[in-house]
């Protein structure tokens, strides 16, 4: 281990009671991004746009260095809690390489270890893949891949701005695969102005030709600040449609669960046993570190993020600080709020006894409108309340 950082942000006692008895995962973020797609609005940086004042090495060191602060700060009740599941998103990881990849998974073992069985999960671009990366991967120990498809229709990949030519996350997806990959998930956009139903289809034809596990079908959301919402003000590009993103998710989620693949998440599917173990980590309430330029993370009702550019990054860190650039106390409103949100939004459902009496009464009036069944104890969302969760769960909170 480096030597660790004397961090300025602390975790309090009562949030560091409970590390160990929940499920605890690591999210890691890789900011560099060959390129930037006009839809995107997460922290990615281009070399362009970093120039010399940030690399893939100096956010590697300063990677390991949060990553042992981190390990010193849970670890100071009692043992450090190894890493149930670990997910490298970004950005683009793959542009690390297997090997760069590899030094990252490397640097969580040194620093938190791996529990038996963990989930190692990193997002790749289909066209920095190849069968030797695949292969380096998983003697690296990783164990699931995610691929970014987002569709097979080569306009719709341009309106995007994906560099990717529309057969190669296919080929990504059946390489993983030869290589050892028993869980590989392909990401789909759907609504993208100009996408037809027959695109649609023939996205879903190749999802299901790839033999992957796991599908996550997302609806093209316009965010402010990107080149895509730029086109959308000036009228160069429709808004998406709202009846077009319905018809949209039902198609997927018919064609999915005709092929075995059962939804999970609103916007996930999945084989038996396949289903994303650090996403559910999420939504079920549990703790995470978010180690890199802008991630977020939460612990025992503390959420934190880190400063966002990547060299403000390494250079807090290389100074002993952790990089951290603010922090809330969740308060029992806002996580009665937050496990509403997310815990409705499961297959398995939110229990009713969780509601409060107000709460109850819209839940109760919205199982009467066919947007959710009762399962046992359980309220679950139906077919028709899936494509208007939001306004579901707005309801009830309301």
């Amino acid at each position: 281990m480096t030597e660790p950082v004397a961090a300025a942000f602390a975790l309090p006692d009562h949030a560091l009671a409970g590390v160990g008895s929940r499920p605890f995962g690591i999210y890691i973020h890789v900011p560099f991004c060959a390129t930037r797609c006009g839809y995107c609005d997460f922290n990615t940086y281009t070399a362009g746009e970093l120039g010399t004042s940030a690399s893939p090495q100096s956010w590697l060191e300063g990677l390991r260095r949060e990553l042992d602060a981190a390990a010193v700060m849970l670890g100071a009740s009692g043992a450090v809690p190894a890493a149930e599941t670990v997910f490298v998103g970004g950005g683009t990881p793959s542009l690390l390489g297997g090997d760069g990849l590899a030094d990252v998974l490397g640097a969580v073992r040194s620093s938190f270890g791996l529990a038996e069985g963990a989930e190692v999960t990193t997002e790749s671009n289909p066209e920095s893949t190849s069968p030797e990366f695949f292969g380096r991967l998983r003697e690296a120990g990783f164990t699931r891949v995610s691929l970014g498809m987002q569709s097979a229709a080569q306009h719709v990949l341009r309106i995007l701005d994906r560099t990717h030519t529309p057969g190669r996350p296919v080929a990504a997806a059946q390489e993983a695969r030869a290589a050892g990959f028993e869980h590989v998930n392909l990401d789909l956009i759907y609504g993208t102005p100009g996408e037809r139903d027959e695109d649609l289809d023939a996205s879903l034809d190749a999802v299901l030709s790839a033999g992957v596990d796991h599908v996550s079908a997302y609806a093209l959301i316009v965010e402010d600040g990107t080149a895509l919402a730029r086109k959308v003000r000036r009228g160069d590009l429709p808004a998406p449609d709202d009846d077009v993103l319905a018809a949209r998710y039902e198609r997927i989620d018919a064609r999915l669960a005709e092929a075995g693949l059962s939804w999970y998440e609103v916007s996930n599917w999945a084989k038996d046993d396949a289903a994303c173990r650090h996403n559910l980590g999420y939504w079920d309430g549990g703790d995470w570190w978010g180690a890199g330029p802008g991630a977020h993370g939460h612990v025992g009702g503390v959420r934190w993020w880190n400063v966002k550019h990547p060299a403000r990054y390494a250079d807090q860190l290389a100074a002993g600080e952790l990089p951290v650039a603010d922090s809330e106390h969740l308060t029992a409103e806002d996580r009665h709020m937050e496990r509403v949100m997310l815990t409705l939004r499961l297959r398995s459902g939110l229990p009713a006894a969780d509601l409060r009496p107000g709460e109850l009464v819209a839940a109760e009036r919205a199982v009467a409108d066919g947007l959710l069944a009762r399962a046992d104890d359980r309220l679950v969302l139906t077919d028709r309340g899936r494509l208007l969760a939001d306004g579901v769960i707005r309801d009830i909170l309301s």
